[in-house]
């Protein structure tokens, strides 16, 4: 790749950070060509054909040697896994090393999901994730990642930090990957080197502030802050530690790390002892530059437990009752364990272990989507949908049908095709196994169901 000049503010604040031998060396690794890098979705059957080799602090991440069209792959569309940046999966090791509960986490500013994806696979059915973003955009690419990875534990919702107040103390972990100042995407984005200055840094810095003291009293008592960044300067992370201390009752956290890894541990010195920051540099470890910590609330915290809501009222959801719902339960031939809202005549399922979690949280913000939608019901027909096509819930009583590579592409693609031999009614098309979604064979004609907003256009 091109080389482009580093902003000489940067340079200087980069020479006091790692000194003259490891800037050099800082310099020589920040243009070179990044590596790809995917995790995989470890509750669909996927084994991808790429030349690889394993993340070293994630379970389900691998470096590929050469980067694929991902577009043209419909393992991609079928959410088996997510194009991620490999220091950011950092986070697994994180939740996996320290054993971090299960139960309500949320993801702060979550778009385009990778984070929320990697906290949805370590919840499963264990958890429930609320995945926020402030910019509706965005908040509708955030909603398309979640339904692809199908575990239908997430809540997306579209909100400000300040829309979050009335609940303060009910999340057992809080995950903010801050909006930074791009310092560690300069590899992968050079058009970051241009936007970057001084004054961006500082307005980064305050508006991670105004974020973070919402953020920390979100945390109920023995839960976790985790804080991530990507960007190396002190004022935007050890910075932040101090700002947060300052403000929260929080206790240090530190990780187990592998010398070998090459990620640098951080000490800031507070009025409460030392706490850790985790840096990553590209010159040090496979991956782009990065930022993280982990701050635990003290037990004797306040913490929010959702009371029981005698008669749910909202001005879009309807609750079913439990009979109701264990009729549809037993109907699809689900494991008895879901609880089902009505939303513009459309059914949507959360796990019942969660449905006080879920009706607070619906109160209390916008939200975009929830659970997994089955569709809708005409007669004693169900019309189902695309979402629960995707998602992990059994499709009994569908006639499936595998396509090959071609076909699925042209499925994908919405383009007219025609099969021998193929089931009247609602067909579900896989490849590899993986549910790509529906089409109906009315016998003259197939209609592709597949939703026209996704289709390829490549």
């Amino acid at each position: 790749m091109s080389e482009l000049q580093l902003p000489t503010d940067f340079q200087t604040q980069m020479l006091a950070l790692l000194g003259e031998v490891e800037f050099q060396l800082f310099t020589t690794s920040i243009n070179r060509t990044p590596r790809t890098s995917i995790r995989l979705n470890p509750y669909k059957s996927f084994s991808p054909s790429w030349n690889s080799s394993p993340i070293p602090w994630s379970e389900e991440g691998y470096f590929l040697e050469e980067r694929p069209s991902f577009t043209l792959d419909p393992a991609f569309h079928a959410g088996a896994y997510y194009v991620q940046e490999a220091s950011s999966m950092f986070i697994e090791h994180i939740l996996k090393s320290l054993e971090i509960p299960k139960g309500v986490y949320l993801d702060l500013a979550a778009a385009p999901g990778g984070k929320s994806t990697l906290l949805s696979s370590y919840l499963g059915e264990e958890g429930l994730l609320v995945a926020n973003e402030v910019i509706q955009s965005r908040a509708q690419i955030l909603k398309e990642n979640a339904i692809k990875w199908g575990l239908g534990n997430i809540i997306v919702s579209n909100n400000d930090p300040d829309h979050f107040s009335s609940l303060e103390g009910f999340f057992d972990v809080v995950l903010v990957d801050a909006p930074c100042s791009g310092e560690g995407m300069f590899r992968k984005d050079p058009q970051a080197r241009e936007e970057w200055s001084l004054d961006h840094v500082t307005l980064c810095s305050s508006r991670q502030k105004r974020i973070m003291n919402q953020a920390g009293a979100l945390v109920k008592g023995g839960g976790y802050l985790i804080y991530s960044t990507c960007t190396f300067n002190e004022q935007e992370n050890e910075e932040m530690i101090q700002f947060l201390t300052e403000e929260f009752a929080f206790e240090p956290v530190q990780i187990s790390l592998d010398n070998s890894w090459g990620i640098v541990e951080t000490q800031v010195e507070t009025g409460d002892g030392a706490f850790f920051g985790y840096r990553f540099f590209p010159h040090k470890v496979e991956g782009e530059g990065f930022f993280i910590t982990v701050l635990k609330r003290p037990d004797s915290a306040s913490t929010q437990e959702p009371g029981r809501i005698k008669d749910f009222k909202h001005p879009v959801l309807k609750a079913l009752g439990d009979r109701e719902g264990d009729v549809i339960e037993q109907e699809l031939g689900f494991d008895g364990s879901g609880k089902y809202y009505l939303l513009n005549d459309s059914y949507f399922r959360i796990n019942r272990e969660f449905y006080r979690y879920f009706e607070k949280i619906s109160q209390a913000l916008s939200l975009r989507y929830f659970g997994v939608e089955l569709g809708k019901k005409q007669k004693n027909e169900w019309i189902p949908s695309h979402e629960w096509a995707l998602s992990l819930l059994p499709k009994n009583g569908f006639a499936h049908v595998e396509l090959n590579k071609d076909q699925a592409l042209e499925y994908l693609r919405k383009n007219d095709q025609s099969f021998d031999d193929l089931p009247k009614g609602w067909v579900l098309f896989t490849h590899q196994n993986l549910p790509l979604g529906w089409a109906k064979n009315l016998g003259n004609r197939l209609n592709n169901y597949y939703p026209k907003d996704w289709r390829i256009r490549m």
